[in-house]
């Protein structure tokens, strides 16, 4: 019996220290929470009711996102390892698992695409629709941030994004369509079917594009003329002759084309002069054109032309627009001598008048004459060099009676 009661003592004893070594020491506070004595799991209940597990919340421009973290603590640990009477704090550790995934995943919702600017063209001008930025989200330092949230204890951060420029602004389109060059011939509009053809041909040019490389036809462009293409009689040159002909006027329209082409540096690839020189341009800066005869102009510029043009009030213009490569384009004309005209042709009628003025003939060239941007002459060549015939003039006169011989 004796024995029996020391092995109860034993055990009671055994019971006692297996206790002890599962409290916390006396005098132990973990974030100023008393939790001397009290067990390991009692302490830690106690503590983790006054923990924070703060979240992170991710400030986007479509809305917050709160990350998914998990938390953690060393709690256990702590008091574990405990002296007595010490004063010790603890900190919540957050995790994020799959953190740089969606920090991607992120950024990708709250990116934008960008669109290029845009450019229309017409015989009304020109049209831009300005260029959208696109909204890249910055990666690197949203991880960054996140990263040092976690670890200093912080709730918010931020998604910033930064503005990418499209490559196609309408600050370039503008700098792709300025002003070339400009030419300008004035007509007879009270002369209204030659002033209507002039309209009509040059309607149908304006709101032309060439393309960088690319070729232009005056007559594909124009259509024949015909009455069928909307075209009426008035004179013409046919033959070292002013004539009554379908589509007379639309040599000015051609005429007139050529010149503000030759200022705006295209190439010229086919251009005929009249047989008669003309009033409204220089010698050997015409351009006839025909059934036969074309004129072609090709674009020598990396980027398109685009052309515009108008006839009104006595005046056809035509403008070319696109990237100037920094030249200025001038054209001279020379007449280098002048055919007198035969003698007049007499011819008997009942009115003393004038049938056909008479008109000197020529012999003439132009050049094409580049300049720098400082005014400095880069080249000088030879366009054309031209015949133009002379015109014999008509005189119709009264017949003088014959006085009978006494």
């Amino acid at each position: 019996m004796k024995h029996m009661k020391i092995i109860a003592l034993l055990l009671a004893g055994s019971f006692f220290l297996g206790g002890c070594a599962g409290s916390v020491k006396r005098g132990v506070t973990v974030n100023g929470i008393e939790v001397g004595g009290m067990t390991f799991s009692a302490a830690a209940e106690k503590v983790r009711k006054t923990l924070d597990e703060p979240p992170l919340i991710v400030t986007c421009p479509d809305g917050d996102y709160v990350a998914p973290l998990c938390y953690a603590d060393d709690l256990e640990e702590t008091l574990k390892n405990a002296k007595r009477n010490a004063s010790l704090s603890v900190m919540v550790r957050r995790e994020w698992v799959n953190m740089e995934q969606d920090l991607l995943e992120l950024c990708e919702q709250n990116a934008q695409e960008g669109r290029d600017a845009e450019l229309s063209f017409s015989a009304e001008g020109f049209c831009y629709t300005p260029e959208v930025d696109a909204l890249s989200c910055d990666y690197e330092k949203l991880l960054k941030d996140a990263q040092a949230a976690l670890k200093g204890g912080g709730t918010h951060i931020f998604l910033t994004r930064r503005a990418v420029k499209p490559a196609v602004t309408v600050e370039l389109l503008k700098e792709r369509t300025r002003p070339l060059s400009k030419f300008t011939t004035r007509y007879d509009g009270e002369n209204a079917p030659r002033a209507h053809n002039i309209a009509l041909a040059a309607s149908r040019i304006s709101g032309t594009v060439i393309e960088a490389g690319g070729e232009f036809s005056f007559n594909e462009a124009v259509g024949k003329r015909t009455e069928e293409n909307g075209f009426q009689i008035a004179a013409v040159i046919q033959d070292g002759e002013f004539v009554q002909g379908v589509g007379g006027g639309v040599c000015q329209v051609s005429t007139t084309l050529f010149g503000a082409a030759l200022r705006a540096g295209l190439t010229v690839a086919e251009s005929h002069p009249h047989s008669l020189s003309v009033g409204y341009v220089k010698p050997s800066e015409d351009a006839m054109v025909s059934e036969y005869s074309d004129l072609k102009l090709k674009n020598p510029y990396p980027c398109p032309v685009y052309l515009l043009g108008s006839a009104e009030a006595g005046r056809v213009s035509f403008s070319f627009f696109g990237m100037p490569d920094g030249n200025t384009y001038r054209v001279e004309s020379k007449v280098l001598c002048e055919i007198e005209p035969p003698p007049k042709a007499i011819v008997e009628g009942t009115v003393n008048r004038t049938l056909r003025a008479e008109k000197k003939g020529m012999r003439s060239e132009s050049y094409l004459v580049v300049l720098d941007g400082e005014g400095k002459e880069l080249s000088r060549t030879l366009i054309r060099r031209d015949t133009y015939a002379a015109v014999q003039g008509i005189e119709e006169c009264i017949p003088t009676p014959l006085v009978p011989l006494e």
